[in-house]
């Protein structure tokens, strides 16, 4: 059997369930794994990391985009599966139903975004590579994709290689996957809860590339 675009063998990206996964997920009420305290966190990281206005892509969104409550962002697009999701999401502005596994491309115009974020998702790309070289099209010069991550995940649709890596090599994966879609400045880092805060459980990683400058 060939390697995937990645250089990974195609059973990397397999999942035990194999439902489609709008139908799937209509099914569900979380949008996120994630606890109170790693979201908390995740919008700290939004604070410092994305631009102050702009156009901003929140992938695979569900009903949380995480944005700090005084972001003054000028469009917010969110992409998911789920519409119902979509909907209850209020930080949006626009909403776009679609399942990025079955169709990667994203119906925008090349280098359209200041900032693309992907919380709590990357566990389930079935081809992350095509869609990661789609988000670097998408970006201005110099823009980040911000991806972020706890250790929870949905065993059912995860894909393999996601749930035989320790949280390091999670990271690991996600740069090397960064590059291979040629986005650039990789920078990663984690926050972990306080031990004094009890209804915070979730460390967060975080993966930032961008889109290489022009020169």
């Amino acid at each position: 059997m060939t390697d995937t675009p990645s250089g990974l063998h195609p059973a990397a990206f397999t999942r035990a369930n194999n439902d489609p996964d709008p139908e799937f997920y209509a099914g569900r009420s979380d949008s996120t794994q994630m606890d109170a305290g790693a979201r908390t966190a995740v919008t700290a990281l939004y604070q410092t990391a994305l631009p102050a206005s702009g156009v901003i892509l929140d992938l695979m969104a569900g009903t949380l985009s995480h944005l700090p409550e005084e972001s003054a962002h000028d469009t917010v697009i969110g992409l998911d599966v789920n519409g119902a999701a979509l909907e209850a999401n209020k930080s949006l502005t626009q909403r776009v139903v679609q399942d990025i596994n079955e169709k990667p491309r994203i119906d925008l115009p090349d280098s359209s975004l200041d900032a693309v974020c992907l919380c709590d998702g990357f566990a389930y790309l079935t081809d992350p590579v095509a869609i990661l070289t789609e988000i670097n099209r998408l970006l201005r010069p110099g823009a980040p994709l911000i991806v972020t991550f706890s250790d929870n995940f949905i065993p059912q649709k995860a894909v393999a290689l996601w749930q035989a890596l320790e949280p390091a090599d999670r990271t690991r994966l996600i740069t090397l996957l960064l590059d291979r879609a040629g986005l650039t400045d990789l920078d990663t880092g984690e926050v972990v809860p306080p031990e004094d805060l009890t209804a915070w459980n979730d460390t967060v990683h975080a993966v930032i590339g961008r889109k290489k400058l022009t020169a």
